[in-house]
């Protein structure tokens, strides 16, 4: 089926993002003389701006291409949870299930960033200890209430402490009371929380970790996949593999996608973008392969871009 016919089904589709959100803030200048007090090079300022970040910016993903994102994440009560927030609401996501947790802090990734888009140095902010107690329960509790009506439900680790095990199940539990699919975007040790999910899509770092395997030819990477499979308890898995593409391996088959980016920019926040339209294409209830190879070409044209970004239908619909 060819794209267009595809994307049209997209719209109006609904996802719930469970996972850890971020602000990232770029700080970006120019660079015309290393400092006299260290051999470090000196910015001149020029500008900053804010994105959405990790679980967010998968939600992002969600509504730009047409569909609805509802998420379920934690932050701070500072003000870069206000920005955020603030953030969430232009972009049309649905933020009533951030819990805020006082005594953490919101995680921001600040980068300093040349006019010619190379980063300098980045600052993290953040607390990652795993969610407990009455946060851990406001977190369940939030997926239970908002994962009535979506199409899928995605788990977005970066283990910022969102995504601990209980809350896994919770995601897990509600997407089978509702028959929908569960994806998982994952972090090496949580592996063990992952069991019984639709599709888990490891970069190919994480799944030689998981595996102990390297992964340097496709065949390797389908023993990998085989060996991910068997290792975490899921039904599918989509290795992404950078410049080599992805491996599909699911119920209908296996087989390696080649990478369709004419350009590399910068490959911040691809796999948010790889799981958000893969999400959004099975929550329409489109074939895993046709949504594998609708994720693959968003992900060609968002590493074309600077920084965590977006597709559109209209970008997915030109010629390859």
């Amino acid at each position: 089926m060819t794209a267009p016919p595809l994307l049209s089904r997209l719209a109006g589709r609904t996802v719930l993002i469970v996972g850890d959100v971020m602000l990232d803030h770029f700080v970006i200048g120019r660079v015309d003389r290393i400092s006299p007090e260290a051999p470090v090079p000196v910015v001149r300022f020029e500008q900053e701006e804010y994105r959405v970040g990790g679980a967010a910016n998968v939600a992002s993903n969600v509504t730009s291409l047409g569909g609805h994102a509802r998420l379920v994440g934690l932050t701070g009560a500072d003000a870069e949870a206000a920005r955020l927030a603030d953030a969430l609401s232009s972009l049309g996501i649905d933020g009533s299930g951030l819990v805020e947790d006082p005594a953490r802090r919101t995680t921001r990734k600040l980068r300093v960033v040349t006019s010619r888009n190379q980063q300098v140095a980045r600052i993290d902010y953040e607390e990652d200890g795993e969610a407990g107690g009455a946060t851990e329960q406001q977190l369940i509790a939030r997926i239970d209430t908002l994962a009535d009506g979506v199409g899928a439900i995605v788990v977005s680790d970066y283990l910022k402490g969102v995504v601990s095990r209980g809350v896994a199940g919770a995601a897990l539990a509600a997407a089978r009371r509702r028959g929908v699919p569960l994806l998982v975007d994952p972090k090496v040790p949580h592996i063990g929380y992952y069991e019984g999910a639709s599709i888990i899509t490891p970069n190919h770092h994480e799944a030689e970790a998981v595996t102990h395997m390297r992964i340097r030819s496709d065949a390797e990477a389908r023993e990998a996949a085989l060996r991910f499979r068997d290792r975490a308890g899921c039904e599918s898995v989509m290795i992404t593999r950078g410049e080599q593409g992805m491996w599909l391996l699911c119920p209908q088959g296996e087989t390696a996608l080649p990478a369709e980016a004419r350009e590399v920019a910068d490959v911040t926040g691809a796999g948010d973008t790889v799981i958000g339209t893969l999400a959004l294409a099975l929550a329409a209830e489109i074939a895993m392969l046709d949504a594998a190879r609708l994720a693959n070409r968003a992900a060609g044209i968002v590493v074309g871009k600077f920084g965590p970004a977006t597709a559109t239908p209209e970008e997915l619909s030109r010629p390859a």
